[in-house]
């Protein structure tokens, strides 16, 4: 299957509200449509996370990012323009997603993709998409394919074709919180 192929049909399983297995800038991914709160509900379940526990979701560009954010600090961008790893950050004044999503305090944890396959798919997409790491709660993230525990593959509407033969390391985001009054607190390294 091409990855063209791959990203469409990624696309019309998540436009239909479902659920998919997907290769990142990082890690293997569980994701939904980040605007629809019965398929980010679904994602809760399947990973049998607690849902007061937010999810991160991931945008192909700057102007994407705009979109879920009520006002993205200067801070903000600096921060985008040097970091050289993926770095999730999270943003006070979410705004347009899944009521779901959303921490209790109105925040959102969010990264640019730059990755080609997960770029693409958003850009195709043209929503946000949750980016959750692709395990239960608890047991350890999958940085390939072949680390996606069996229930996982079963439990979601689409796993993704490409990069399916990578066996190499790969690391979460570093994640950092950003408060509107300019307060940078590293979450994660």
């Amino acid at each position: 299957m091409t990855q063209e192929q791959d990203i469409k049909n990624a696309v019309e399983v998540l436009r239909k509200g479902g659920v998919i297995l997907y290769p990142t800038d990082t890690i293997w991914g569980i994701g939904c449509d980040a605007t629809n709160a019965e398929a980010v509900r679904r994602v809760y379940e399947i990973k049998q996370r607690a849902d007061s526990k937010a999810l991160i979701c991931l945008v192909d560009s700057d102007a994407r990012l705009q979109r879920y954010v009520r006002n993205v600090p200067d801070v903000a961008w600096q921060l985008i323009d040097c970091i050289d790893r993926p770095t999730t950050i999270i943003l006070d004044g979410a705004v347009n997603l899944a009521p779901n999503l959303i921490a209790e305090d109105g925040s959102i944890g969010i990264r640019i993709t730059s990755e080609p396959f997960s770029k693409e798919l958003c850009y195709r997409f043209q929503r946000a998409i949750v980016s959750t790491s692709a395990n239960i709660s608890g047991q350890p993230a999958a940085q390939n394919y072949r680390d996606i525990a069996p229930e996982l593959l079963e439990a979601v509407d689409y796993v993704c074709w490409s990069r399916r033969q990578e066996h190499k390391p790969h690391d979460p985001s570093s994640i950092i919180k950003l408060t509107a009054d300019g307060q940078v607190t590293i979450i994660r390294k």
